[in-house]
């Protein structure tokens, strides 16, 4: 009878190391199928295109299909929310960034996914920022002066163009609000290409959006840029200051970009990927596609990414909130 019940138990202990052996020996030899990659923004635009350069360069160091698969809508939500439902199986990897993962926790009165909850970071790879330009006939020729042009004007009289509530480009005018103590009416586009319309036409006064869209308007000289959002100027206009150099102290705008995947990767997998996108990030493909766009490569661990998007969440939740703006 003793010998029966050693035998059953030795049994049941063997089933139960070899159940474990496949989800170990999976992780192990991962990636050992194509992996998913989610774009909650259309094809074509910025997101898309970094996504994809990125998504070759892990193609050829992983071995394995990298399939981009754009899920826009929604200000990114429904992209989001697909990577948040996505099995954890280390094959769903997604784009996310300073609008989906921090600013549009507090703009947004509900989100279907929880950035804390659903979303796990594995790295920062790219950031931009933004140009401040103005319409043609505006004759400020510097920061300086488009402040004090603004402050003679009755207040909110001065029309601040953006891509849409929430962009960036909307942030941007309402941190200038805040640490400039301006007042601006912010007038949301669909989209950049109508706002330059109008700024091209002089019917609205001043925007900011991401350099690289502007800058063939600037280097043409159809727009005039007065200062940057980053804490350096850019390679592109090294004679265009950062807003701090132009006398906003602490105007500090990053349009950031980083790799999630869902909740419950495994942690192998996440510092796997990790390390796979900061030795991309550090190629010659990426860094020299990067700098023609105006965007700076950036390497980060899953830590510093994770801690990041908390800071940037708390920043931004004070200058959504100064803006009033909300979306259902």
């Amino acid at each position: 009878m003793l010998k029966t019940l050693w035998r059953i138990a030795t049994l049941s202990l063997g089933l139960v190391v070899f159940a474990a052996v496949p989800a170990h020996a999976q992780t192990n030899h991962w990636p050992s199928k194509p992996i998913k990659f989610i774009v909650p923004t259309p094809p074509g635009g910025s997101p898309d295109i970094i996504s994809r350069l990125l998504a070759e360069e892990l193609q050829k160091q992983l071995g394995q299909s990298v399939v981009v698969e754009n899920r826009a809508g929604g200000g990114g939500g429904i992209g989001m929310t697909a990577i948040a439902r996505s099995a954890p199986d280390g094959y769903t990897i997604g784009y996310g960034n300073v609008n989906t993962l921090a600013i549009n926790r507090t703009l947004f009165k509900k989100l279907a996914y929880d950035v804390d909850r659903d979303i796990a970071p594995v790295a920062q790879f790219s950031a931009t920022s933004n140009l401040l330009v103005v319409r043609p006939s505006l004759e400020a020729k510097n920061l300086q002066e488009l402040l004090a042009w603004i402050r003679k004007q009755p207040p909110g009289t001065v029309t601040g163009a953006s891509p849409g509530v929430g962009t960036t480009g909307h942030m941007s005018l309402a941190l200038l609000e805040q640490l400039a103590g301006v007042k601006l009416n912010h007038i949301p586009y669909q989209g950049s290409a109508a706002a330059y319309q109008d700024l091209l036409g002089n019917r609205v006064d001043i925007m900011f959006d991401n350099i690289g869209p502007l800058s063939s308007y600037v280097k043409a000289g159809t727009l005039r840029a007065l200062a940057y959002t980053a804490d350096k100027r850019s390679h592109l206009f090294p004679d265009v200051p950062t807003m701090q150099e132009a006398g906003v102290k602490d105007f500090l705008m990053s349009a950031w970009g980083g790799i999630v995947a869902p909740a419950g990767t495994p942690k192998d997998v996440i510092q796997r990927l990790n390390k796979e996108i900061n030795i991309a990030m550090k190629g010659k493909v990426m860094t020299e596609a990067f700098a023609k766009m105006g965007n700076t490569a950036v390497e980060s661990s899953v830590e510093d990414f994770t801690r990041f998007i908390r800071s940037e969440t708390d920043k931004w939740a004070v200058v959504v909130k100064h803006t009033g703006a909300s979306l259902d």
